[in-house]
């Protein structure tokens, strides 16, 4: 019982420490800041956090988690692998254009660890898991409607991550993506192109 309390609170910890980094940027954000965001006091932090790397990692992974929660309920098999995958993308776009912080946060964050001594596998390991949630996501999909890819997973999930995150720095630059759906219909066409009929 008390290791799911634990768990929870390490939950509350996360969500507030994406909130105040959202809101006053990762280097302003102290662990006293974080606690105050969460309503307990430091010694809680401190408890459920050993370092800031540890608690970075935590609110990359919680980001990452976010939209993956919604893009997974996204690609259920529909009538075609096309819309299938399409759907899966604009779940994630969604997302996108309803947390545009949360998504500037996730380039602050690789910035700060790349920059900060000591925090540069962060940043490794940040983008490691973006292309991994590819991976997982296609290896889902491939079981379930049953379908191989001409070019092999690990090269598919790479290059959908840097589509993705290319495209989603584009938007929180210039700050309007009336162009994001046609890139997003591109990029699904590519994925279907990739499919070997020969299965």
């Amino acid at each position: 019982m008390a290791r799911m309390r634990s768990a929870e609170r390490r939950r509350q910890l996360i969500e507030a420490a994406i909130r105040a980094m959202t809101r006053d940027g990762v280097s302003r954000t102290t662990t006293r800041s974080i606690a105050a965001e969460a309503g307990v006091s430091l010694s809680v932090f401190h408890y459920c956090f050993d370092s800031k790397q540890a608690l970075l990692e935590s609110v990359i992974t919680a980001i990452t988690d976010h939209y993956l929660t919604v893009v997974k309920e996204a690609i259920r098999p529909k009538a075609t692998l096309r819309e299938t995958i399409r759907a899966g993308f604009q779940a994630y776009w969604d997302h996108v254009s309803a947390n545009p912080g949360e998504h500037m946060l996730t380039y602050e964050l690789t910035q700060y660890a790349l920059r900060e001594p000591g925090f540069e596998h962060l940043a490794r390991r940040q983008y490691e898991l973006y292309s991994d949630t590819y991976t997982e996501l296609i290896e889902e999909l491939r079981h379930s409607m049953k379908f191989e890819f001409r070019v092999p997973v690990p090269v598919l999930a790479r290059y959908l991550a840097v589509m993705t995150d290319g495209l989603t720095l584009n938007f929180l630059v210039l700050g309007e993506d009336s162009a994001a759906a046609h890139i997003l219909d591109t990029i699904a066409d590519q994925v279907v192109s990739l499919v070997r009929d020969d299965v």
